[in-house]
């Protein structure tokens, strides 16, 4: 399975991808929107792990343009922004699951699982 990591912190990023790859995914990165649309729209991401809080085009922004170019890839939502309106923002605006930092690694990998599993 492969997943693809969105966020603008780095040191988060690598952690991220260093727990997942221990949990036997393989593991791209991108630390903007951008460059996420770009890499999602070759395919081959069985899941797409995207922060809301980024510079230049926020995940929310990111993840609509995804769904507006039929990347229908599951995307968990992975921020600080942890208020009822974010969650159900991010999740009628097409997210799959919404996890709030900080978190558990041991959760984020649950939660992959879980997502991955209904897909």
């Amino acid at each position: 399975m492969k997943i693809l990591v969105v966020d603008d912190e780095q040191l988060l990023v690598k952690g991220m991808k260093f727990n997942l790859e221990n949990e036997g995914y393989m593991v791209e990165t991108a630390y903007d929107g951008a460059t996420a649309i770009d890499m999602a729209k070759s395919g081959g991401f069985d899941l797409i792990i995207l922060d809301l809080m980024m510079p230049f085009m926020d995940g929310m922004t990111c993840l609509r343009e995804m769904r507006t170019r039929r990347i229908n890839t599951p995307v968990i939502i992975l921020t600080a922004r942890g208020e009822e309106y974010d969650k159900l923002a991010g999740l009628e605006g097409g997210a799959d699951d919404y996890v709030v930092k900080p978190f558990s690694p041991r959760e984020l990998v649950a939660r992959v699982r879980a997502v991955l599993n209904r897909t």
